[in-house]
C-alpha cells in the first residue's frame, strides 16, 4: 500500500466522510480531535467508527486504502472514549497528538492492545504514529523514540501549527 497522501477529514461531518474515498488519497484520516467542537466528539465517533467499518474491506480501483483515526491527546478524557468507539471497526492505525514522548505510545500500545483482544482483532495489527511536534516538550523528546521499544510505531509526525499556537506565535509561515 502507498501512503503518499493522507487525508484528514473530521469525524462529525456525513458530507465530508461521503466524500473522502474520491479524493484519491492513499490514506484517509478520521479526526475526533482538532476538526471536531467538543459538543460533536460523540457523534464523531458514531459517524467515523460506521465509517470505518463500511470501508473495512472495501477496495477501490484496485488498491487498498488506508483506515487511520486520530484520537484525542492523552492528557484529555476523550482518548478511551474515541479508542473504544473506534476500535470494533479495525482501524490501521491511530494518530496520536500531543505525544509526551515514548511512554505515552506505550500507554496507548497497552490500551490498543486490549481492544484488539476484545475485538478478536489480530495483536498488534494497530499501528501507531504520534505527532511530535504539536507542543514544544513532544517536540524534545523526538531523541527518545531512537532508543524506545515500539513495535506499533509506523513513523512520526510533524506538524508546525500546533507548535506555533504552544509557543504562542503569531503566525505559522511567513508570507513573503
Amino acid at each position: 500500500m502507498y501512503n503518499r497522501s493522507w487525508l484528514l477529514v473530521p469525524g462529525d461531518s456525513e458530507k465530508k466522510l461521503s466524500k473522502a474515498l474520491a479524493t484519491g488519497a492513499d490514506v484517509v484520516v478520521i479526526d475526533l480531535e482538532n476538526g471536531v467542537p467538543f459538543e460533536s466528539k460523540a457523534m464523531a465517533r458514531e459517524l467515523g467508527a460506521q465509517w470505518l467499518q463500511v470501508h473495512r474491506t472495501q477496495i477501490i480501483e484496485s488498491r487498498r486504502i488506508g483506515r487511520w483515526v486520530r484520537i484525542n491527546p492523552l492528557d484529555s478524557r476523550m482518548w478511551r472514549d474515541d479508542l473504544v468507539a473506534v476500535m470494533r471497526s479495525a482501524p490501521d492505525g491511530i494518530i496520536l497528538p500531543k505525544a509526551n514522548g515514548p511512554q505515552g505510545v506505550q500507554q496507548l500500545a497497552a490500551e490498543i492492545y486490549e481492544q484488539e483482544q476484545l475485538n478478536r482483532l489480530p495483536t498488534g495489527s494497530t499501528r501507531i504514529i504520534p505527532m511530535v511536534s504539536d507542543t514544544a516538550h513532544s517536540a524534545l523528546t523526538i531523541g527518545a523514540y531512537l532508543e524506545a521499544s515500539l513495535p506499533r510505531l509506523a513513523g512520526l509526525s510533524w506538524g508546525a501549527q500546533n507548535l506555533c499556537a504552544a509557543l504562542g506565535a503569531t503566525r505559522a509561515r511567513d508570507n513573503r
